[in-house]
């Protein structure tokens, strides 16, 4: 059995608890990460890349990262890192969760 995939989410919620603006800007920042995909895909230019996808989740938007995308591209994962810090978004890493820990839990 394979290990299930890990993700970065980058909540559309401040550190603060205010709703972060603008409304589209889990589109936004995905579709700057677009251009990196696994080796031997098609690069369209009209769609997202499997390792940042946009989502809404508890009726607001994130974006989930897939953690292979540090290994692929160091700086697009510092960049998406540093957009949630320097904003100061919510972010939940399921690499750290454990069994105890609630699949909502945010982590500065």
């Amino acid at each position: 059995m394979s290990d299930p995939v890990q993700h970065l989410i980058i909540h559309g919620k401040t550190l603060e608890g205010e709703r972060f603006r603008p409304s589209d800007w889990a589109e936004r920042l995905a579709g700057v990460l677009s251009q990196f995909r696994p080796a031997g895909s098609l690069a369209n230019p009209l769609s997202y890349s499997p390792y940042a996808m946009p989502r809404r989740l508890d009726g607001l938007p994130c974006v989930m990262i897939d953690h292979r995308l540090r290994v692929l591209e160091p700086l697009a994962w510092k960049f998406a890192c540093d957009f949630a810090e320097s904003n100061r978004l919510q972010t939940t890493d399921t690499a750290e969760r454990t069994d105890d820990t609630p699949a909502g839990s945010s982590a500065a």
